[in-house]
């Protein structure tokens, strides 16, 4: 586990393309240097962030410094489960009857 002060490695082409492997995954080269300059972009921004003075900031239990408006619990629309139901092969109490597949 690394330290809050420990700065990345930069990722190459190399290094990208050796993670796919180990993931089944198939990346040209062209891809695996797309992904090494994301992946380095992603982590610089993430030593931006933690260079950020947070102290004497209280964490947020949302974004939103009032609670949300809610709407009305109201039926919209009629049930219309039985003409659903009326194109499918097999139906019993109203749910759909299916073939077994696990025995």
């Amino acid at each position: 586990m690394s330290t809050p002060d420990a700065q990345h490695s930069d990722f190459n082409a190399q290094t990208i393309t050796s993670i796919a492997n180990l993931a089944r995954l198939s990346l040209n080269d062209t891809q695996s240097n797309a992904y090494a300059q994301s992946l380095n972009k992603i982590l610089d921004m993430m030593d931006t962030l933690k260079e950020i003075n947070t102290d004497g900031v209280e964490p947020l239990r949302s974004p939103f410094n009032s609670p949300q408006p809610l709407r009305q619990d109201t039926i919209s629309e009629s049930n219309h489960r039985e003409e659903y139901q009326e194109v499918a092969p097999s139906t019993q109490d109203g749910l759909y009857l299916v073939p077994r597949v696990i025995e």
